[in-house]
């Protein structure tokens, strides 16, 4: 009786030490990669990885032709991952990043604002992506401030003398990665952003050509150094962590020099992740750069405020999702809304706004149109009480929320 007694609490201990596992995330943007390439080379660090986890395609670039369009342009990719919307929201249009839109708050911040005590940081080729997509310091961000930096390489010539051949791209991307595997081998912040420029510049400069491959070649043994980061911290701490490695565009068809429109190459993305267990919405349908926000938060239990929430426009691949696939189609002073059910339990709530004030920091008044089974898989949705030219439709399901616009003309 007393051994069994104290076989059930070793397991009873086991299980609990399991359960307190402190969750930590990384994740990476290298710059530039359509997804045919890193599909076509032997990147052995990305297959250690890919082993333990999975390997996804995804796009950028929003819907073709809707409000959400979204260039397919380096600094947009990046606001788009870090806050989980289109530029239509974000508004950085380009990599001048000229006015971010606070009001979309980026994950560091949500994630610094419920769990003050830990640790973020931030490791780049690029200062801009600290300064302005992350706000650091601003009021307008709540003076937001990564605790470990490591970035503004590109500034300093004399140790990293710029040449005509962008070799010193090359040089800066790898004290980036060295000092991000240094920091999470000895530090480990609790979430962490790095990202390297250098295959981008090769992309640009020789298109789709042996240097550039050389370039992604590169990259998977700096990856390399920062699973292996992970893979000790794993082994020696009581933490789990996730990694995801991602790129904010793809690379014009014809040369593969160019990238910025929405040619099914210049939106064609892919992640790199040890995450394994997948949920039917990543297995089964189109992921964007938009869902690895909402899958960080839900990895870091981070829980999101609602008029957050209701303004994301990804979904997370991590946990249970309710619905996906959401369409709306305007109709004789009606809304046509149709949805995907991946759970078959629980009802949908249809709401609806008439205002946007959530752009400049106010709140929208959502009214209830109606409340079905998500099995049901649509909604005819009569307007007649609430009469505009501009609707701002939200589904609110048990495990998720999707959203889209509707312009009357």
């Amino acid at each position: 009786m007393i051994k069994k007694i104290l076989f059930l609490l070793l397991i009873f201990v086991s299980v609990n030490s399991w359960a307190q596992k402190i969750k930590k995330t990384v994740f990476v943007i290298a710059d530039g990669i359509p997804a045919d390439v890193m599909e076509r080379l032997a990147l052995p660090n990305f297959k250690k990885i890919i082993s333990a986890g999975s390997y996804l395609r995804m796009h950028v670039g929003g819907d073709k032709a809707s409000y959400n369009e979204t260039p397919t342009i380096s600094a947009v990719g990046y606001n788009s991952l870090l806050t989980g919307t289109w530029v239509n929201k974000h508004n950085v249009p380009d990599n001048d990043i000229k006015a971010p839109n606070y009001n979309y708050q980026h994950i560091f911040r949500l994630f610094k604002n419920q769990y003050p005590e830990k640790k973020t940081a931030i490791f780049s080729s690029w200062t801009d992506n600290r300064t302005k997509l992350l706000g650091d310091g601003l009021p307008e961000t709540g003076n937001f401030k990564p605790d470990f930096v490591a970035d503004g390489f590109e500034l300093d010539t004399v140790r990293f003398k710029h040449d005509k051949n962008s070799a010193y791209m090359h040089l800066i991307d790898e004290e980036v990665v060295k000092q991000a595997a240094n920091t999470i081998h000895d530090k480990a912040p609790d979430l962490s952003w790095v990202y390297l420029e250098y295959t981008d510049d090769m992309g640009h400069r020789y298109g789709d050509s042996p240097a550039f491959y050389n370039a992604v070649e590169m990259l998977d043994k700096q990856m390399g150094q920062i699973w292996d980061a992970i893979t000790y911290r794993q082994q020696k701490f009581k933490e789990d962590w996730l990694i995801i490695i991602t790129t904010d565009h793809g690379r014009d068809e014809q040369t593969g020099r160019g990238h910025g429109g929405q040619s099914e190459r210049q939106r064609s993305t892919w992640m790199v992740s040890n995450y394994k267990n997948l949920n039917t919405y990543a297995q089964y349908f189109d992921l964007g750069v938009v869902d690895i926000m909402p899958s960080i938060a839900n990895y870091l239990n981070v829980k999101l405020p609602k008029s957050v929430e209701q303004e994301i426009d990804g979904t997370s691949f991590i946990g249970p999702v309710s619905i996906s696939a959401l369409k709306a189609n305007y109709v004789q002073n009606h809304l046509d809304i149709s949805w995907k059910a991946l759970e078959k339990k629980g009802k949908v709530k249809i709401w609806v706004a008439t205002t946007n004030a959530f752009k400049t920091g106010g709140k929208d008044d959502y009214h209830l149109l109606g409340e079905v089974e998500v099995s049901q898989q649509h909604y005819f949705a009569d307007l007649k009480n609430y009469p505009s030219s501009f609707y701002k439709l939200l589904l609110e399901a048990p495990d998720n929320m999707l959203n889209k616009w509707i312009s009357i003309k």
